[in-house]
């Protein structure tokens, strides 16, 4: 397998209000260039974010955009138009649906020392859709799929780019067939016979993933062309341009 490879540290650490972040992943339709990556799928951007002490991102707004946050380390408050007040904890995850209403949030690190989130964007399937909000704990020993899936159903926000967070014990194992992104944050595997750790990127095809350790956290981007051959596809034309987390 034809592994592709990047890792956090080797990117520049920018940032923003309260909190410093790098950025992986800014896909040319929202305005990236040669960087960084692009994302498949409708995965069009993808930052890990350490918040400063007290440090928030304050109030600002998304539209026509599906909104991940995953917490890794520490804690994190939720204020806005959606679940405002909601508290996330490690291995915790929220999805927002900004749709054409919109949303406005502010991320909040509770605490006296840095945490640390990791955002994801995914453009949705069509203009125009409601706003909505998930909530997900990160099930240690397995994967648990917090986003894509078919419309008809109810536990995630519907897509054809599937997001799945694993936090795998010593030696479990995963295997995904066709193109794939997986994001390590926090521990080590052997990935077809590659070793990533925290803060690597790869992109391939086929993945088999190994974990080295107990508690280890993957975050894997997956697309599935075939749960929407039926449904009509629009394609997203020219930059769609909104401020991160």
């Amino acid at each position: 397998m034809n592994l592709q490879l990047i890792h956090r540290d080797d990117l520049p650490l920018g940032g923003f209000a309260g909190l410093k972040e790098h950025r992986l992943v800014i896909d040319k339709n929202i305005g990236g260039d040669d960087g960084v990556w692009n994302g498949i799928g409708n995965f069009v951007y993808l930052a890990d974010a350490r918040f400063l002490p007290k440090g928030e991102t304050y109030l600002h707004p998304h539209h026509e955009i599906d909104v991940i946050t995953i917490v890794v380390d520490g804690r994190l408050t939720h204020e806005g138009s959606l679940e405002h007040g909601r508290s996330m904890v490690a291995n915790q995850a929220q999805v927002q649906r900004a749709g054409g209403e919109g949303f406005e949030h502010n991320e909040i690190n509770p605490d006296d020392d840095r945490n640390r989130i990791i955002q994801i964007w995914v453009l949705p399937e069509k203009k125009g859709e409601s706003v909505a909000y998930k909530f997900y704990d990160i099930e240690k020993g397995k994967l648990t799929r917090i986003y894509g899936g078919r419309k008809n159903q109810g536990a995630t926000l519907d897509s054809h780019t599937n997001l799945d967070v694993g936090v795998l014990n010593k030696g479990q194992k995963i295997n995904k067939e066709g193109v794939f992104m997986a994001y390590i944050t926090r521990g080590s595997g052997d990935l077809d016979g590659t070793i990533v750790k925290d803060g690597d990127l790869v992109r391939g095809v086929g993945l088999k993933f190994t974990a080295a350790l107990d508690d280890v956290q993957i975050i894997i981007i997956t697309v599935n062309d075939r749960h929407f051959q039926s449904e009509e596809k629009p394609l997203w034309e020219g930059k769609h341009n909104e401020q991160s987390v």
